[in-house]
């Protein structure tokens, strides 16, 4: 399984712009950690590109993303992708034991909260997003009211991050592919 294997499962069930941007940013942010810790960066930018390409077809929220798992081994993904997809979430009851697993849930809800506060800055920009302007947002409920900020802080923990170190990292890993998520490096 490689990025062109990935993007061709992504092409034929994600049809919103904005989950194809969700997936290549926790791909971006999963490659740069997996550089991080010495991993392989083909492999975690798989598991991040595909952690959610079932969303828009599973038959409920629930069954998330135990759809797309059964999906993902028909086609040959091999298992630690497919485990880390089914652990990125907690109601699936599948712990998260691997480094690659742990990272996946670190960064899932925190990609799209960094996007969330870039896009409400003046300039749009991830170089104006700091781990004080992302936990000032995390106060307030009303903002990206979707985002599980227990899930931000509970990542970082499990990753064995301090939690500013942590959006810091995702923010500088977000920049390369800045202008696809449709926000300014």
């Amino acid at each position: 399984m490689n990025r062109s294997n990935a993007l061709a499962i992504i092409d034929e069930f994600v049809k919103s712009d904005s989950l194809r941007k969700h997936l290549l940013a926790v791909e971006a942010a999963m490659r740069a950690y997996a550089r991080k810790f010495g991993e392989d960066e083909e492999v975690w930018g798989v598991a991040g590109l595909l952690h959610d390409f079932d969303w828009e077809v599973c038959p409920t929220p629930d069954q998330h993303p135990l759809y797309g798992a059964s999906i993902l081994r028909e086609r040959g993904v091999p298992e630690a992708i497919v485990r880390a997809v089914l652990s990125h979430g907690d109601h699936t009851g599948i712990p998260r034991e691997s480094l690659m697993e742990k990272a996946l849930f670190a960064v899932d809800e925190l990609c799209g909260f960094i996007i969330a506060v870039a896009l409400v800055r003046p300039t749009k920009s991830l170089s104006d997003v700091t781990p004080q302007a992302v936990r000032k947002k995390m106060k307030d409920k009303a903002f990206a009211r979707s985002v599980r900020r227990e899930d931000i802080v509970k990542g970082a923990e499990e990753l064995g991050v301090d939690l500013d170190e942590h959006i810091a990292f995702v923010v500088q890993a977000l920049k390369p592919v800045a202008s696809i998520l449709g926000v300014n490096p």
